[in-house]
């Protein structure tokens, strides 16, 4: 089990595009994490993280991110690159989104369930791709009528919040 982040993997900045470093103990990534130019697909599952680090932003080519099951509580307007097509946030501690979620225009799938999520940023309605979203065990009273409109969303789980009629 790894505690930290193994800096040796910023020497493969020039070719890593998958990395998989679930079921550990890290709970931060080094500031220049930014160097995995190459990097598409993170997974960092079942780890101690408590915020969604802003360093994930600076990968140009990131576009699926899992960080499932940690302790995560804040997602700042920085954090996510803006051509992010899978977000796996489920089972933190996650009560806010941010606005910039409206900029991930290429988002496909949406995987939030288990959080403390009371509503979906509005800026969320210009995520014209979005397929799949799991928003199941939030605190969510309502539904916002964008999500309905949504052209391509085919995949919507939502039991489990405090929703009122």
């Amino acid at each position: 089990m790894v505690l930290s982040f193994p800096l040796e993997i910023l020497e493969l900045s020039e070719s890593l595009e998958v990395l998989d470093l679930s079921n550990n103990n890290i709970s931060a990534l080094p500031d220049d994490f930014g160097r995995l130019k190459q990097l598409k697909i993170l997974f960092m599952a079942n780890n101690k993280f408590d915020h969604l680090p802003e360093v994930l932003s600076q990968c140009p080519n990131l576009e699926m991110i899992g960080f499932k099951s940690n302790q995560i509580k804040t997602v700042s307007e920085q954090s996510l690159p803006e051509q992010t097509r899978w977000l796996i946030l489920t089972n933190n501690q996650i009560k806010v989104l941010p606005d910039s979620m409206g900029k991930l225009h290429r988002l496909q799938k949406l995987a939030l369930a288990g959080n403390q999520i009371t509503r979906l940023p509005d800026s969320m309605a210009n995520c014209k791709n979005l397929e799949l979203a799991r928003i199941s065990a939030n605190q969510l009273t309502s539904l916002p009528d964008w999500l309905f409109q949504l052209p391509k969303l085919s995949w919507l789980a939502f039991q489990g919040n405090p929703l009122q009629a």
